[in-house]
């Protein structure tokens, strides 16, 4: 099966593709590309970056650690300096000793939010985001380059790289936490504490969020923390679906308010007092919120086409610019990396801000939501009440469409354009757009998306309305049509 790097790396099926001897080739083809002159260019990191370094990094998943061990030996035989972790850590951790350290790259041995059975490889560009769609490509070159010569990888013994100073285990956390306090104000934090729960999903992100708050006061009661490869059963990622234990934590008291983040952390989701599930369109908009009326600050906003709008109606509130991009953190981060971007941020729950690296971090915008709880002395509930009152209503739904067979894309956004309802549930429709699939925006600011997924064999129907029962319009609108085009 060929291996395709997607939206945020190679995914695939332990045992299946994803194997030993897969790994060691595409670690050599990383290794290759990111040898190349031409390795930074279109980063903005030019000439400053020449060293030998990379950063390897892994989460909690079957084999990860083994599988990051073989990513060392490979990058070592190679010549490179590797810093690997000693242990499981957050994608954002990894992500920023790339750029604390002055790394050319950085590999993480992750599957993010996919189901247990997957493992993979999120590529790091040196600026400590992910790697631009012009490098990954450069790495599929080198390893179809490599098969075709039957250029197996070079492979050094681990503890013989290990005494020629090629590998080097190293702690991510203390540096990370260090950044991390350069952006949260924890004096607000230490001024009011707060109970919190914090579900880790068996992820990589575990002990993160309550280590760092140690010494604020706060009364932290972690669960899901334990090592746990197969995630209990469930996927890691953080949506309603996925949390009772979340719930059922908060309904026996432990805080009055939890935290979730996904496999590897770079995800949040959170969930108030009363049990209700506060979505990463709420997390993004409360934080594009306090940042401009708390802390003051302006600049342009970046939201996916799957994001909610209420980021436009507080945008336009603020005269600030709004810009949309497709599905992905990484056009996210061409925008944060060009301009000095206030807010950016995905739907999925992968949300960042200005002086953090280009990537989603779940583990600071968790802090940030702790900041905006404690800052303002209300109850997230009440908070979120007050967002809605201002800029909502707004009612989201996603549902997923698992295929049978992939959807040729061009020929479904040309069938989708072409049959465009004039309304739907009584709403006139006001524009059709094809940034990423095809999104239908209708005139009281309620839209429908339909776009496959760019890791999986799954269409995906997004839909978000000023009702329930718009909602609900649009999304079957949205599944009907969209199996007519699969």
């Amino acid at each position: 099966m060929p291996i395709h790097f997607g939206t945020d790396g190679w995914r695939a099926v332990i045992s299946d593709t994803f194997t030993f001897h897969n790994l060691r080739m595409v670690t050599q083809a990383i290794a290759d590309a990111v040898n190349s002159e031409s390795w930074n260019n279109g980063t903005g990191i030019e000439g400053s970056n020449n060293q030998r370094n990379i950063i390897v990094g892994f989460d909690t998943r079957f084999l990860s650690d083994r599988y990051a061990v073989d990513v060392a030996r490979v990058l070592a035989a190679n010549d490179y300096k590797v810093y690997l972790a000693q242990s499981d850590a957050p994608t954002p951790a990894i992500s920023y000793m790339v750029r604390h350290l002055m790394a050319r790259a950085g590999v993480m041995i992750t599957a993010s939010h996919n189901a247990p059975r997957y493992n993979g490889v999120k590529l790091k560009a040196a600026y400590g985001g992910s790697a631009l769609s012009e490098q990954c490509r450069k790495v599929e070159i080198y390893l179809n380059d490599n098969e075709e010569r039957a250029r197996g990888p070079n492979l050094m013994d681990f503890e013989q790289a290990r005494k020629l100073g090629l590998i080097q285990r190293f702690n991510p956390l203390p540096p990370y936490y260090d950044h991390l306090r350069t952006l949260i104000d924890f004096d607000a934090i230490a001024d009011h504490p707060q109970r919190l729960v914090v579900d880790s999903m068996y992820g990589s992100g575990r002990g993160v969020i309550k280590g760092i708050l140690q010494g604020t006061g706060c009364e932290v009661q972690e669960i899901r923390a334990e090592m746990n490869p197969g995630f209990g059963g469930v996927h890691p990622e953080p949506i309603m679906s996925n949390l009772g234990s979340l719930a059922g934590a908060i309904s026996t008291h432990m805080g009055n308010f939890g935290l979730a983040t996904d496999g590897d952390a770079d995800r949040i989701g959170a969930m108030d007092e009363r049990g209700n599930f506060v979505d990463p369109h709420k997390i993004m908009a409360l934080a594009f919120k306090h940042l401009v009326e708390k802390r003051g600050w302006k600049g342009p906003v970046v939201r996916t086409v799957s994001t909610s709008r209420m980021i436009d109606r507080l945008a336009k509130r603020y005269d600030l610019p709004v810009y949309e991009t497709p599905v992905g953190f990484n056009y996210i981060a061409d925008f944060m990396l060009k301009e000095d971007i206030l807010l950016g941020g995905e739907e999925s729950g992968g949300i960042s801000f200005r002086g953090n690296i280009p990537e989603g971090d779940g583990v600071l915008m968790g802090l940030l939501l702790i900041e905006i709880v404690a800052s303002n002395g209300a109850s997230l509930y009440d908070l979120v009440a007050d967002l809605l009152q201002q800029v909502g209503p707004a009612f989201y739904q996603r549902n997923d469409l698992r295929l049978s067979h992939p959807v040729a894309k061009d020929k479904m956004i040309k069938t989708l354009v072409e049959n465009a309802p004039s309304r739907i549930a009584d709403v006139e429709l006001d524009k059709v757009s094809t940034t990423d699939g095809v999104k239908y925006i209708f005139k009281d600011d309620s839209w429908l998306l339909i776009r496959p997924s760019g890791t999986e064999p799954v269409l995906r129907v997004y839909a978000e309305g000023r009702s329930e029962e718009m909602v609900q319009a649009l999304i079957g609108f949205g599944e009907h049509v969209a199996a007519d085009c699969t």
